[in-house]
Formats: C-alpha cells, sequence, structure tokens
C-alpha cells in the first residue's frame, strides 16, 4: 500500500473514511480471519517419535536386543535408559517453535480505536479486518498494519522489525515506489511497532498471518538444523556401524569355516557388538554438555538446548547486532559545535518534550549530556517558560518554541540543517555537519532568533545556527578486545543491522569489526545477487546495513549452504527467523520473549565479550568429546583386531565373550565419564575453528585410532601366542584378560590430552583427577573379577609370577602412545 495515496488505498480496500459497516466487517473476518497470529496444532507423539528416528539410536536399539540375548540385562536397561532421557531432550527442543510463535502475540494491543459506521468505538484487536479505520496515538502499539491517511508530528519506534534504533518519523502524504524497502516506508505503520510521537488516522491493509510480523512468524516455525555435534555423531554412527558389520560377518565366517562351534562364533559375535557399540557415548556427550553448561552459567549465559555448547566451539561466523550487543542500545552525544554555547543548552532544555529517562530516545540523550555539562536544565525550564510551540513536524522535520522576554520573544529551533539553517548557510558549517555525518553521528541543528512580536508560523523564522550536536550509539568495553580474539580464532564477526551505513562504518572501525578495504553492503544491495554471488561477497564483508529480518535470514542460510557454522545474535521480534535457523541463536536477555524462544542461548549479560568467551568454552567441550571419542573407538577397535588376529591365526579366543562385556565396564564405563572434566591444555582461541566432522571422526582422529588400535592388538597378540607356550590356556587367557582391562587404563589416561605426558607429569595430572579415580574403581573390580568372581568370567586365580605378564603391554602401550606424541611436537 506504500506506493498507493490515501485514495488510492482506501479504493483498493474497498472502504471508505468513515469506516466499514457492521455486515462488512463480518463478511471480511470470514474471509481473513482473526487478527492473530495462529499457532498449528501438531501432535506431541508425533514430535517424541521423531526423537529415535536416527542411525545412533538405531545402533543402540540394536544393542540392546543383543544385550538381551545374551542374558546382560543390567545393559539392556542402561542402553534404553539413555534412550528415553536424549529423547525426552529432543522432545523439548521441538516444543519450542510453539512457544516462540505465541511470545509473538504479546506484542499486540489488546484494544485498538476504531472507526466504523461514522463512530469511533474500542475494539479488541484480533476483530480488526482490511478495510478499517484506526486512531493511532503516542505510546500506541500498532494492532495491523496500516496505510497513514493523515499524520501529525507523527514518529515510530521499529527496531522490533527493521533493527533500527533510532525513530522513525512517518509521513500520510508520502507515496512511493513499489520497490521501496521495509524501513523506508514512511507512510505505513506495521504491526507490533510502537509509536513514540504524534497521532495519526490509518486504514488497515493486512492483519493476522498477512502482517510483515505475521510472515516473521511463519518463518520462526521452520526447524532449527541439527547441531554440528548431531550431525558428526550420526555421521559417526553410520561408518562404525558399517565397519562393525562388515568386520563381523568376515570373522564369523572364517570362523566357522575353520571348524569352530556356530554357537560359540554366533556368541562371540553378539558380544563383539554389544561391546564395540559405545552405548555410553551418549551420556558421556550429555555430561559434558551439563558441564559446559554449568561453566557458562557462570559466565552469564544460559543455555537453553544442550547441543548448543558444542555448536559454540565450532562457529565459523558471528553475525551480531550492532544496537545492544556491540554497542550499549543508548543514545548518546558524540560530537557538538557550538556558535553560543549558552544559547545551545538553553536551546537543548526547552525545545525538549523528555522528562528524565522518560521520551524520545533522542531528547533523553540531550537531557543526559546536558547533566554532564553541569547545565541544571530542570531549572532553566522554569526560567524559560514556553509561551508558543511547533511540535516536531516530519515534513519540516524542525521542532520550534517561543519564551517571553521583556523586549520581544526568543525562539529556539532544533531540527535537520537544512530545516533550520535555511539560507546562506555558512560553509564552515556545512563541512562540519558533513564530517559528523560520515562519521557515521546523527546530526542535529539548532538556530535561534530574536523576534519583537510572537510568530504566526514556524516559516516566517529565519533562524541563526547556533550549534550542532552529533549523536552516536557507543560501543561497549571490552567488544574491541572480544572482536580480536575472534578473529585470531579465526571466526569472522560480522556486523547486521538496521541503521544507516556510516553509522555501521562508524562502529565497526571503533571495535575492530570494520577495516578500510572491508565491503559494506546495503540490506537492499542483497537481492541483486544470486546465493553463489552473495556468498563470494560476504566473504569479504564486515557490515550489512539498514538489514531487514529477510536479509539477516538470508545471510545465514548462504553462509550454511556453503558448509559455514554460523552463530546469530538477536534481541527483537524481527530476529526471531534467524535465530531459528542458525546453528546457534543467541538472544540479549533484555530482548523480546519471541527472541528468547527461538534462540538456544540467552546471554544474561548482553555483550558479545561473553560470546566469545563462551566460544572458549565450548571448543574445550568439542575437544573432550573428541578425546573421549578416540579414546572409546580406540578400545573397541582393539578388541575387534585382537580377536580377529587369533581367528585368522587358528588360535583359541584370546578374550573371551563374557570378559568381552566385562572390560567395556571397568575401562570405558568407569572412565570416559571423566573426560568432561578435563581442563583445557593451551589456548583454544589460538586455533582455527574446524568442522565437526574432522573434529570427531576426521582423518587425523582415525589415524589415531587405528594406530592405538593397532598398538595394543599386535602386542597382546605376540604375548598371547607366548602365554600359550609357557601357560595352559585358561592361564593364557585370565593373563590376556587382565592386560587388556590395564592396556584400555593406559590409553585412557594418554588420551586426556594431546601433550606428551613426559613433558610435565605434575601438570598433565591435574588436567583431570577424576580419570584416575575413575581407574581405582576399575581396578577393585577387575581383582574382584580374577579372585572372588574368577569363575563367572572363565578365568583362573593368577600368581604374582603370572601377574607379572599383565603390565607388560600396558606398559609398551603407554609409551607407545607416548612416542606418538613426541613425533607430532
Amino acid at each position: 500500500m506504500h506506493h498507493l495515496s490515501p485514495e488510492q488505498a482506501l479504493k483498493e480496500l474497498n472502504t471508505k473514511l468513515t469506516g466499514l459497516s457492521k455486515s462488512e466487517v463480518e463478511d471480511r473476518l470470514i474471509k481473513y480471519g482473526p487478527n492473530i497470529l495462529e499457532d498449528e496444532a501438531e501432535s506431541k507423539l508425533r514430535i517424541f517419535i521423531r526423537q529415535f528416528v536416527n542411525p545412533f539410536v538405531f545402533i543402540l536399539i540394536l544393542a540392546g536386543i543383543v544385550a538381551i540375548f545374551v542374558g546382560d540385562l543390567k545393559d539392556t536397561l542402561v542402553i534404553y535408559l539413555i534412550l528415553i532421557v536424549n529423547g525426552a531432550l529432543g522432545f523439548y527442543q521441538e516444543l519450542k517453535a510453539i512457544s516462540s510463535i505465541k511470545s509473538l502475540k504479546s506484542l499486540t494491543s489488546p484494544k485498538v480505536n476504531v472507526l466504523r459506521e461514522g463512530i469511533y468505538s474500542q475494539v479488541e484487536s484480533s476483530q480488526l479486518v482490511p478495510g478499517d479505520i484506526v486512531s493511532i496515538s503516542e505510546g500506541d502499539i500498532a494492532p495491523a498494519d496500516i496505510r497513514l491517511l493523515e499524520s501529525f508530528g507523527l514518529m515510530a519506534e521499529e527496531s522490533t522489525l527493521t533493527g533500527e534504533s533510532v525513530p522513525v518519523s512517518k509521513l500520510a502524504e508520502a507515496i512511493l515506489e513499489r520497490e521501496t524497502p521495509l524501513h523506508e516506508r514512511i507512510n505505513c505503520l506495521y504491526k507490533g511497532t510502537t509509536v513514540v510521537r504524534g497521532r495519526a488516522i490509518g486504514v488497515v491493509f493486512a492483519t493476522g498471518k498477512d502482517t510483515e510480523l505475521g510472515k516473521i512468524a511463519q518463518r520462526a516455525k521452520e526447524k532449527s538444523p541439527e547441531s554440528p555435534l548431531t550431525k558428526a555423531l550420526g555421521v559417526f554412527a553410520k561408518r562404525w556401524i558399517g565397519i562393525l558389520l562388515i568386520l563381523l560377518a568376515i570373522l564369523s565366517i572364517v570362523a566357522v569355516s575353520q571348524g569352530r562351534e556356530a554357537k560359540t562364533v554366533l556368541f562371540f559375535a553378539i558380544a563383539q557388538l554389544v561391546s564395540a557399540v559405545p552405548e555410553g557415548l551418549p551420556l558421556v556427550v550429555t555430561i559434558a554438555l551439563v558441564v559446559g553448561a554449568l561453566r557458562l552459567s557462570r559466565e552469564k549465559v544460559l543455555v537453553k538446548y544442550l547441543p548448543s555448547v558444542e555448536t559454540l566451539g565450532s562457529a565459523t561466523y558471528i553475525c551480531s547486532d550492532k544496537t545492544g550487543t556491540i554497542t550499549l542500545g543508548i543514545l548518546e552525544v558524540g560530537e557538538y559545535y557550538a556558535t553560543d554555547l549558552e544559547k545551545l543548552l538553553i536551546a537543548c532544555s526547552i525545545c525538549n518534550d523528555a522528562d528524565e529517562n522518560k521520551g524520545d530516545p533522542l531528547e533523553v540523550s540531550l537531557l543526559r549530556w546536558l547533566d554532564t555539562q553541569g547545565f541544571n536544565w530542570k531549572e532553566a525550564r522554569k526560567i524559560y517558560q514556553r509561551v508558543w510551540e511547533h511540535p516536531f513536524d516530519a515534513n519540516r522535520r524542525l521542532m520550534a518554541v517561543s519564551v517571553k522576554k521583556s523586549d520581544g520573544f526568543e525562539i529556539y529551533i532544533k531540527g535537520a540543517i537544512e530545516s533550520v539553517c535555511k539560507k546562506n548557510c555558512p560553509q564552515e558549517l556545512l563541512e562540519i555537519h558533513d564530517k559528523m555525518a560520515q562519521g557515521g553521528m546523527r546530526v542535529l541543528a539548532f538556530g535561534y532568533k530574536h523576534l519583537k512580536s510572537m510568530p504566526t508560523s514556524v516559516d516566517e523564522i529565519e533562524a541563526e545556527t547556533i550549534g550542532l550536536i552529533g549523536f552516536f550509539d557507543p560501543p561497549k568495553e571490552n567488544v574491541k578486545q572480544a572482536v580480536e580474539i575472534a578473529k585470531n580464532a579465526g571466526i569472522k564477526v560480522m556486523m547486521i543491522t538496521g541503521d544507516n551505513i556510516l553509522t555501521a562504518r562508524a562502529i565497526g572501525k571503533m571495535v575492530g569489526v570494520y577495516k578500510d578495504g572491508d565491503t559494506s553492503l546495503r540490506g537492499e544491495e542483497l537481492s541483486q545477487y544470486s546465493d553463489e554471488e552473495l556468498y563470494e561477497i560476504l566473504k569479504k564483508t564486515t557490515i550489512v546495513a539498514r538489514a531487514t529480518p529477510e536479509d539477516k535470514y538470508r545471510i545465514v542460510k548462504v553462509l550454511q549452504s556453503r558448509g559455514e557454522i554460523v552463530a546469530v545474535t538477536g534481541d527483537g521480534a524481527n530476529d526471531s527467523p534467524a535465530l531459528k535457523v542458525a546453528d546457534l541463536g543467541i538472544a540479549m536477555g533484555s530482548g523480546s520473549p519471541s527472541a528468547k524462544e527461538s534462540a538456544k542461548m540467552v546471554l544474561l549479560d548482553d555483550n558479545l565479550y561473553v560470546i566469545v568467551n563462551a566460544i572458549k568454552n565450548g571448543r574445550l567441550i568439542a575437544k573432550n568429546i573428541s578425546n573421549v571419542i578416540r579414546y572409546l573407538l580406540s578400545a573397541n577397535s582393539f578388541q575387534i583386531l585382537y580377536n580377529s588376529f587369533a581367528i585368522i591365526a587358528g588360535l583359541p579366543l584370546p578374550l573371551y565373550p563374557t570378559q568381552i562385556l566385562w572390560i567395556n565396564l571397568v575401562t570405558d564405563g568407569v572412565q570416559d565419564k571423566a573426560y568432561p572434566f578435563t581442563k583445557y591444555e593451551g589456548n583454544p582461541m589460538q586455533e582455527k575453528p574446524k568442522s565437526p566432522e574432522k573434529v570427531f571422526t576426521g582423518s587425523s582422529q582415525i589415524i589415531k585410532v587405528i594406530y592405538n588400535g593397532l598398538l595394543m592388538a599386535i602386542l597382546h597378540f605376540i604375548l598371547f601366542v607366548y602365554l600359550l607356550k609357557l601357560y595352559p590356556y585358561e592361564v593364557a587367557l585370565s593373563i590376556s584378560f587382565t592386560s587388556a582391562v590395564v592396556s584400555q587404563w593406559a590409553v585412557g589416561v594418554q588420551e586426556i590430552a594431546e601433550m606428551p605426558f613426559f613433558k610435565n607429569p605434575l601438570r598433565y595430572i591435574k588436567l583431570n583427577p577424576y580419570v584416575y579415580l575413575g581407574i581405582l574403581a576399575g581396578f577393585i573390580l577387575q581383582a574382584m573379577a580374577i579372585t572372588v568372581f574368577s569363575s563367572y568370567f572363565n578365568s583362573v586365580i593368577l600368581s604374582l609370577s603370572q601377574l607379572k605378564y599383565a603390565f607388560i603391554v600396558p606398559i609398551l602401550t603407554f609409551l607407545g602412545i607416548e612416542l606418538r606424541k613426541w613425533i607430532k611436537k
């Protein structure tokens, strides 16, 4: 409607200045529906079932079934308990979208002044229909999308839709081009925006889901992407189950062909499968994420969705708001120039409708500035009392007041320089004004005129310019340092704001986001590029100004489509879609309810520095999860390889099926739960971001797993062959059993960190003392298994001379991994 005149808009909507009739309202309510943002009901059962449709869960279900088959009810109980807990967490995540949409409703006003059949009345905003004539005044929240018919000094705060922190002047008479972007449509009010000054009459042209706010709500329904951790574990699960099935199938065929009993082979394969599937991994990951969430809470970060803790560590882009995150979100006077300072201070006091912290943000900032100048503006208002005023006029772009003096009247004016300085504006003044504007400030000019008589119109006043004041939203402390840390860590910080491009560049330079040579874009320019072209441009872009919610949403989707992991900050209802689809949506604690519900994290301290500090914790968590995966896979691959060598060589099994299940309990079961508590061994913010797939299941990880597994398997196989020549099979089997347990403890200690153990043993131990407590618990259990309960594990009680063989391979394994670390160093 912004491209039509008021008369054309009325005609287009088939309405008139006296409003709709009762029957017309009823017909349109049926046609367009109520003016609300409706929720789409979805079966909670369906959402719950969806949590169990992924490869890793299928593996665990299979492992639980085979555990029942071999009579291991304890493993079955643990496996299915883990499944239920993880399913419940996912279920909660899915339900958040509903609360996000509901929170958007809080932005609508419950009552509105509507003209119907020539009579104004208060009507529920939900009953508005296109074509209704409504009256809006200062303090109202726009109940629908409205084309203004008449406006009187109207200004609206539209940050919930456009991100613009400064109120926008509205003008009903304006007729705009059809392609005019949302933030420049000065002849319209949009649902959810706030009128901060003036009054207007307008015609409703969109209600409910058809409004701009309604479109945001529809996009907010889009499901969040899987976290990088979830994706990586899904890839790992598919690869690992494939490898296991192939290896076990080959081993079973070879074993049967050697004449081994089919029942024994099947029992071995099932036990090996149960052991090789790291059913404790989801629980360990959950513990790691909970520990991380607790650490973040101490850093003033509230975690709503646990996998988002790890996502922080994988982020390659931070798409940040300017207002409230990088800056204070409070307008302040940055510079001023005065030809008559005393009159400038008086003008700021009396040509101003604000009071303390109430009123237009710009005028409130003027009062704060006067306080810093030591000027008593309250006293000035008593001395210089208004006798005439011209309220701020969006058309003339000025405000004027008059005070009575003994020899006439003094006129004080505030507004745009072209409105205040109408004729013969000094070149020096224009240059100062342009310099402030190019520095990203919003500049106001102030004028003064002495008249003998009261003015009849503001147009007849030719004032003398007495000063200029530039306003800016100053950056927060530590933000520049945070940006520098992020850059050193390989994370690109992009500022996406609704403010003008000069302001954005200026603030960007102050905090280190923007530097000479960087690309800066206006939101309206994005439509000129395809997704491929836009991605190439975004790689060089650090500022996107005058950005709409659609622009922010598209930027996130384009970056994600090229494999980037994107963290997005936001505080307004306009940010909900981008927060929802981002890999990590971070809402400001001072933001709107819808933003908080759409986000996976909420900052209790709205500061970019807090985000960067949280990334540090996220990287530690990712590192610990990577280490525990390496440990578990090393142990599992060792058991498979060890038994494989024996089967291929035609030897008896070096590990009996029940021993395999027991090893899984006293090594993985007691050590892996301690890994989440490991401290970082270096500075995580000096490393570049790594894709989760590479961190968790990449080539480097696989090479280390193969090295560890082969090292243990080869050494154990050599020992087992030697023991069979030296002792009966039962004794050799018992030594092999204990050696395998102790060797996996050795690997567990070595995989705590990448630094060599003997480089600084004391420091290494301090990285995670809990692992050694796990070994102590495992030692007690293993001692009972080979003594008190030896018969249950096909074992015999070993003498000291026999037991010494159980420590040869563990020592060699420990030294072998230590050598690998030193070679890498």
